[in-house]
Parts: C-alpha cells; sequence; structure tokens
C-alpha cells in the first residue's frame, strides 16, 4: 500500500473530506488530492498539521504504528481520534493533547476553556513518561512573534504542562498579561516582582511589580517545542 493510500485511509477513518483535512494541514484541496495520489509527497509542515489532526502519521509515513501493534485495519478504521466516545483499544493509552491556536491573542481570558480547539496531538504513555509529563493536563499553543528566538520561532507549537506554575524553577511558561496571552522566561526577584524574559536580546525585559499581580497570571509551563529545524 502506497503513502497516499494509506494517507486516503486515515483521513476516511476520521470521516473528513479531502476539503477538511486539507484546510486544517493549511494546503489546497488541489494538493491533498495529489498527496493521496502519489503525485507529490506531503512535507513536514502538512504532517505535523495532520497529526494534530488525527492522522497516524507514522502509519501514512511506514505502514506501521506502534500504537496499534497487534490491532488490524478494522480497528484503525472503527477508532477515531475525534470522537467524544470512548476511545477504542488501540488507543486507549494515547494521551491527546488539544491546540490552541491563540498566543498573542489581545482580551484572551486566564485559561483556554473558552478557546476554540483547532487539532489535537497524540503522545503514547511511554513518551509521556520519558519526558516526565505522564498523567499531567497537557495543551498546544503555537507561537507568534520573534521575541523568543532563537528558543521558540514564530509558527512553532508548545505542548504547555498546565499542571507547573512553579515559577521559583526557572523556565518557560506560558502567561496572560492584562487580557493578553504570552510565552516568556520568568524569573523571581526580591520583593515579590517577578520579570518577564525575552531570549530575543532585542526585547527589553519586563517586570511585574506586586502591586500588578491582579493583571497576571501564569498558565502553565512549556515543556516541548514542535517546529522545523532551520
Amino acid at each position: 500500500m502506497s503513502l497516499g493510500l494509506r494517507l486516503k485511509q486515515e483521513r476516511e477513518r476520521l470521516g473528513l473530506s479531502q476539503t477538511a483535512l486539507a484546510s486544517a494541514c493549511g494546503v489546497g484541496k488541489t494538493t491533498q488530492i495529489n498527496y493521496e495520489k502519489d503525485v507529490r509527497s506531503p512535507d513536514a509542515h502538512y504532517l505535523l498539521a495532520a497529526r494534530g489532526a488525527g492522522i497516524d502519521t507514522h502509519w501514512v509515513l511506514f505502514g506501521e504504528s506502534a500504537a496499534l501493534d497487534g490491532f488490524s485495519v478494522e480497528d484503525r478504521q472503527q477508532s477515531s481520534y475525534g470522537s467524544e466516545a470512548e476511545p477504542s483499544r488501540a488507543y486507549s493509552h494515547l494521551a491527546k493533547i488539544p491546540l490552541y491556536d491563540v498566543e498573542g491573542a489581545a482580551g484572551a481570558g486566564r485559561t483556554l476553556e473558552s478557546e476554540e480547539v483547532v487539532g489535537h496531538f497524540t503522545l503514547d504513555a511511554d513518551t509521556t513518561q520519558q519526558l516526565g509529563i505522564h498523567g499531567v493536563r497537557l495543551v498546544g499553543v503555537r507561537v507568534r512573534g520573534d521575541s523568543m528566538i532563537p528558543t521558540l520561532a514564530d509558527g512553532d507549537w508548545v505542548v504547555i504542562n498546565l499542571d507547573d506554575v512553579n515559577v521559583a524553577q526557572a523556565g518557560v511558561f506560558l502567561i496572560w498579561v492584562s487580557g493578553e496571552l504570552r510565552i516568556k522566561r520568568l524569573q523571581r526577584v526580591a520583593g515579590g516582582a517577578v520579570l518577564l524574559i525575552s531570549d530575543n536580546k532585542v526585547y527589553e525585559r519586563e517586570m511585574i511589580a506586586p502591586d500588578q499581580m491582579h493583571e497576571f497570571a501564569v498558565l502553565g509551563r512549556v515543556m516541548l517545542r514542535l517546529g522545523e529545524i532551520s
């Protein structure tokens, strides 16, 4: 079975039209058709977006999937990442991470609950355990702007651990500041203030003073980066 045919079967398993999957992956319908006919091969950006939409990209690329060892094509076709029903046994050990395209959105709330989920990214239990994030609340957020270059680039996806808001341990965090969601490196300073640090040295450090804490909240720690290697 060719890559294109496996891609088509995955799309049909999820109940998506060619137009719907193409839109979710940032390409046109004609490009989607060419992928499925093996006229062209999908690039890294498409595959990352497709995985977020629920496509088992490892199976599409290699014709096998560690997540489905021992299960038939029928098992695969009967299961769906996007279903709200109880997951099938084939996917019961996968962490399904919702993706939000909200970074830098002015007027955003202190939580992501009211935001639209634009896709999902999946990690198996072995991977989450190795990364030390098994059993925690995870979300994906798209990076906007160049303030965190070279650590994070515009358009990258980052995985956020919502259960880790401990600023005492240095790191990069998703934060809420005066109605805006941002990604910054945080540092506690004397007196209870917090420094917002951009890895891009063009940007000045910002300080959140103790009397400004009502306009500041830490939503979670950035754990993983998903982006193109330049």
